[in-house]
């Protein structure tokens, strides 16, 4: 198993989505377009995973690959390669299928509630989770659906929370590969952005850590893994 990765941020966790792929022995193939516009080619790859950053999904001009990698991640999936996009990679997925991205309209922090749709029940994927389940949340941005997209999942901050295209090209929004070791480094090292985005929260996080963490975790790895399994 191939899997490109792209790192879209000098702070880029892989988390519950890399314990699923160290499972199943994938070879990876990592990338930093931010520090070289590097992108992987489908041709090379059986999957491919693009994680979130600190920019919005329209930020070409300090961001100049963005329309690439939106391109690419529709290249893959035209290739019935798996696609992963998680947040940051959510929406430029989105982009790269013609939807529209609603810069700064649906801020959403920490731990929050995401409810799956009907079609999210019978997902292969987000149906292996509770209808109602916690996951880690960190962004201002949200999209539309791209069309012939199903739409998987809702919070109350931000209703496009995951879709599905075709057979294995998935977005969540939410960061369920943010178990509890993710979150607190996230904590140590950008303290500031995370009180702008929830006053207090630092002080919230230890209470909070020990109230839904375990079942944050459990989620996440559960979908990690059924992602997985099928690339």
């Amino acid at each position: 198993m191939r899997v490109a990765i792209v790192e879209n941020t000098k702070v880029t966790h892989h988390g519950q989505v890399g314990v699923a792929l160290h499972e199943a022995a994938a070879r990876i193939g990592l990338y930093k377009p931010w520090v070289d516009g590097q992108l992987p080619d489908p041709a090379d790859y059986d999957a491919l995973v693009v994680f979130g950053g600190e920019q919005h999904a329209r930020a070409d001009d300090s961001h100049p690959y963005l329309p690439e990698l939106a391109r690419r991640m529709r290249a893959f999936s035209g290739a019935d390669r798996a696609v992963l996009g998680i947040c940051l990679g959510s929406q430029l997925l989105a982009r790269g299928f013609g939807a529209e991205n609603r810069i700064g309209t649906a801020p959403e922090f920490g731990w929050c509630s995401v409810e799956l749709t009907p079609e999210g029940t019978a997902d292969p994927v987000l149906g292996c989770l509770p209808e109602r389940f916690i996951s880690f949340q960190w962004h201002s941005d949200t999209f539309t659906l791209p069309e012939g997209a199903l739409h998987l999942a809702r919070s109350a901050g931000a209703t496009q929370q995951a879709f599905r295209l075709g057979r294995a090209t998935y977005a969540t929004q939410f960061h369920f590969e943010a178990h509890r070791g993710v979150v607190a480094d996230w904590a140590r090292g950008f303290p500031a952005v995370m009180e702008g985005m929830s006053p207090g929260w630092l002080d919230r996080h230890p209470q909070e850590a020990a109230r839904v963490g375990v079942e944050a975790d459990l989620n996440g790895l559960m979908l990690a893994r059924a992602f997985v399994a099928r690339i």
